[in-house]
């Protein structure tokens, strides 16, 4: 039922493939793109990957976190699709944002389960469409 809740929630999206942020991500993120026939892009922590990576370090409450991806997952002018299970503060996902755009791709919009609008993590993404089934 929430597979199926958020792949409606995204029926009227254009977009090229899925993207979503280790571990709690993959869950949703692969299945999705399994039905929806898209390609799927891990996004995980450095030297995960097995291929060659494009990464990107973001500013965390107590130091630095950094994300990476394949070279060859996004290329210039792709819709990506960012999918993920909880929406908190924001940081995890801005990080993914920016590693996405940082290869020329664009964001079409960021897709959460669950989002915890009091701590208005969607306010850290700008411009970037966001979506969520169930608030807190």
């Amino acid at each position: 039922m929430s597979l199926d809740s958020l792949i409606v929630a995204v029926s009227d999206i254009e977009f090229d493939l899925i993207a979503a942020p280790e571990s709690r991500g993959f869950i949703f993120g692969v299945p999705m793109a399994d039905r929806l026939k898209v390609p799927f892009a891990p996004i995980r922590k450095p030297g995960k990957l097995p291929y060659d990576t494009t990464s990107f370090e973001y500013e965390l409450e107590y130091g630095t976190d950094t994300v990476e991806m394949h070279v060859d997952a996004a290329r210039e002018g792709d819709r990506v699709l960012i999918v993920d299970d909880l929406l908190a503060t924001g940081g995890t996902v801005d990080a993914c944002c920016k590693l996405i755009q940082n290869t020329g791709a664009v964001v079409a919009s960021c897709l959460f389960l669950i989002e915890l609008e009091f701590l208005n993590g969607r306010s850290l993404l700008g411009d970037v469409p966001v979506q969520s089934i169930i608030q807190y």
